[in-house]
């Protein structure tokens, strides 16, 4: 009953469940939490060490006009860390680098241009632009963007009007994404979400939902013994999950 897993801190962004359902799609277990938890718990978490890596989502607000950060410790655990829009923003801001406000929004279909060879979007294109580079037709849904790398990142992919698309930190696994794998809109984003969870951090896919309800019923099981429980049912979504 014990699995590797993925944490997902959530900053508020109206998919996050659905970067959740990539990562157990992908059959690794992991578990969606605010972004506001503390250092401490961070720590915590991680500490009997089947946390594999990182997922920072993305967010309605602008990073300058919030406080919602990531918890310093997620960068400090020797993880992977991967920031998908607005994570890609509080990475880059927390590390060194600089996001502001685009004079140039992208709300839709994209094509960004990638660069480099990254270990996360090696190999995967849609095709090629005029110049011969390789594209990804992705979902892009931001206002702000990252004008400055933080140090020790290097440019992972580009448009012409958000010039650091995505950017990569390869000694420590650090990748940020301004658009959305995580929706189908991105043709190859499972294909990266998959490739970060079990190959970036080598993650044991040997979770399926099946699976899970077999370990909860026994775990329920085993907790409750000869006691009886008291079971409040609303019918609504989570209380019938729960039951």
């Amino acid at each position: 009953m014990q699995h590797q897993k993925i944490l997902i801190l959530d900053f508020g962004s109206q998919v996050t469940q659905l970067i959740a359902r990539r990562v157990r799609e992908a059959h690794v277990y992991c578990e969606v939490h605010p972004c506001d938890v503390t250092d401490e718990w961070i720590r915590d978490y991680a500490k009997d060490g089947l946390l594999k890596g990182v997922i920072l989502s993305g967010s309605h607000a602008s990073v300058y006009e919030v406080d919602d950060r990531a918890p310093d410790a997620v960068f400090e655990l020797g993880l992977p860390v991967l920031g998908i829009c607005y994570g890609m923003q509080t990475m880059a801001t927390q590390l060194g680098g600089k996001v502001e406000g685009s004079h140039s929004r992208e709300f839709g279909y994209a094509e960004v241009q990638t660069q480099g060879a990254s270990a996360l979007l090696q190999g995967l294109s849609d095709g090629q632009d005029a110049s011969g580079a390789d594209v990804l037709k992705v979902w892009m849904s931001h206002g702000d963007k990252v004008t400055a790398l933080p140090p020790g990142f290097a440019l992972m992919a580009q448009t012409a009007s958000c010039p650091i698309a995505g950017m990569a930190d390869e000694a420590r696994k650090f990748y940020g994404v301004q658009f959305h794998p995580e929706v189908t809109h991105t043709r190859q984003g499972a294909a990266m979400l998959n490739r970060f969870v079990r190959d970036i951090c080598a993650a044991t896919p040997d979770w399926v939902m099946q699976g899970h309800i077999d370990e909860a019923v026994a775990k329920i099981r085993e907790q409750v013994g000869d006691e009886e429980v008291i079971l409040g049912l609303s019918g609504g979504v989570d209380s019938s999950v729960a039951a």
